[in-house]
């Protein structure tokens, strides 16, 4: 992911020198765990911790000659070894171990970092939405439908419902990311050929990761096409709250607004603009995170136990969809701690269509009244199409019908164009969303 969109706390997580870090950190647990088993000699073993270091520049020069960044790398540590006067020591380095027993393993400690700082975005957003929700529990708003204005609700409901949303998206990726942390040392094939499954059990321990109860070469992916897919779904609820706030900061709404700081500039040539450019930053990334989702599902299939088909595209997927989703978390988390709302806009456009929007509950009350359903919906249709199409008062055009007066009295009538009664139920709502 571009620098742009990295947060420092990931691009650390995901940086080249923590990937060698956390390989040798993988390559020292394996060799303490075999020295409990004289597997390793103990003394070995101390040795490595102690002096077992390594210089990216130069794993990086030897790769360009040997093409191999394993090889690389246990290369230049074993360079550090005899530089500290411990060239014996490097024996033990590596001992037992495949490529990727090294790669997968030390991954997922790198995956359980990164999941790491996106769970901790998820409940930092959890918890804005939640005090917001609250905030404006009963700030009256025009739900629409089709983009259309339908009946009332309040935009707490709306910031309640994400709540909501965000809470599952916690559910599945802690999950997710549980499904990640997993090792595995079993060698070339699978087969502990040269290590037993207790040795990966012990090593896994001390790396805190559970070994995988079976693998080939590697973990099998489909363990990273759910933790990707899952990100993708984080994304998505994100995309969805900033499309929201972007129709709502219409010029024509202007319900919402995303916040526009002091010295801020909206247009190189418009400067009345104030453009909802980070929703549409969020929006725009949710795109590249679903992307990513194909690639990872595709690299569910390898070739018998191992090919390397999988390697590239994770080289590029998993930092690049982790590094997103945390970067739009800490959007989201300021889109919604700095949002600018607007309730008397809000009832401003409730308004809009003077009483158009309590058609359905007028057509209840009719029909309860004791006129036949579609005779009600007839008559409230015609005198809500008129009003549409001249632009009129449809609740003044309703009061004066006779027909309607036969069935219902001025004190039913207002009640069929109350607002508190249409959001008479807010209250259970949010004790189902937020139970004590």
């Amino acid at each position: 992911m571009i620098e742009r969109y990295t947060r420092p706390e990931m691009a650390c997580i995901w940086s080249e020198e923590n990937k060698y870090r956390q390989w040798l950190e993988v390559e020292l647990a394996a060799a303490e765990a075999l020295a409990q088993t004289n597997d390793v000699p103990p003394e070995a073993a101390r040795l490595l911790r102690k002096h077992a270091s390594f210089d990216l520049k130069r794993i990086q020069d030897i790769e360009r000659e040997v093409k191999h960044d394993v090889i690389a790398f246990t290369t230049a540590v074993s360079e550090s070894l005899a530089a500290a006067g411990e060239a014996s020591a490097s024996r033990w380095l590596h001992y037992g171990l495949t490529s990727n027993d090294v790669v997968d393993t030390a991954q997922a400690l790198i995956v359980r970092s990164a999941s790491e700082q996106i769970l901790e975005g998820i409940n930092k957003l959890a918890a804005v939405l939640k005090a917001k929700a609250f905030e404006f529990k009963d700030a009256v708003q025009i739900g629409r439908t089709h983009g259309m204005h339908a009946e009332p609700i309040t935009f707490g409901l709306k910031l309640a419902l994400w709540y909501d949303e965000m809470t599952r998206n916690l559910t599945r990726f802690s999950a997710a990311a549980e499904g990640m942390r997993v090792g595995k040392i079993s060698g070339a094939v699978g087969t502990f050929g040269h290590i037993g499954p207790q040795a990966e059990e012990r090593i896994c321990q001390r790396l805190g990761l559970r070994p995988a109860p079976i693998a080939s070469q590697v973990i099998s992916r489909d363990r990273h096409a759910n933790y990707v897919a899952t990100l993708a779904l984080v994304a998505a609820t994100l995309e969805k709250i900033a499309l929201e706030i972007r129709h709502l900061q219409r010029t024509e709404v202007r319900e919402v607004e995303e916040p526009f700081s002091e010295g801020q500039k909206g247009s190189s040539a418009m400067p009345h603009k104030r453009n909802p450019v980070t929703c549409e930053q969020i929006c725009g990334l949710a795109r590249v995170v679903r992307s990513n989702v194909q690639p990872a599902f595709e690299n569910i299939a390898l070739w018998h136990e191992r090919d390397i088909s999988h390697s590239s595209v994770e080289r590029i997927i998993l930092p690049d969809t982790t590094t997103a989703v945390d970067y739009m978390l800490a959007r989201t988390v300021w889109l919604i701690s700095g949002l600018r709302v607007s309730p008397e806009r809000m009832k401003r456009n409730l308004d809009l269509t003077r009483g158009l929007v309590f058609s359905g509950q007028l057509l209840l009350d009719l029909a309860k009244a004791g006129m036949l359903r579609e005779e009600a919906y007839r008559l409230v249709q015609g005198y809500a199409m008129v009003a549409w199409e001249e632009d009129g008062d449809f609740r003044s055009a309703i009061e004066s019908d006779p027909v309607v007066a036969k069935h219902l009295n001025s004190a039913a009538l207002e009640e069929s164009f109350s607002v508190s009664r249409q959001l008479r139920n807010v209250d259970q709502i949010f004790q189902r969303v937020f139970p004590k």
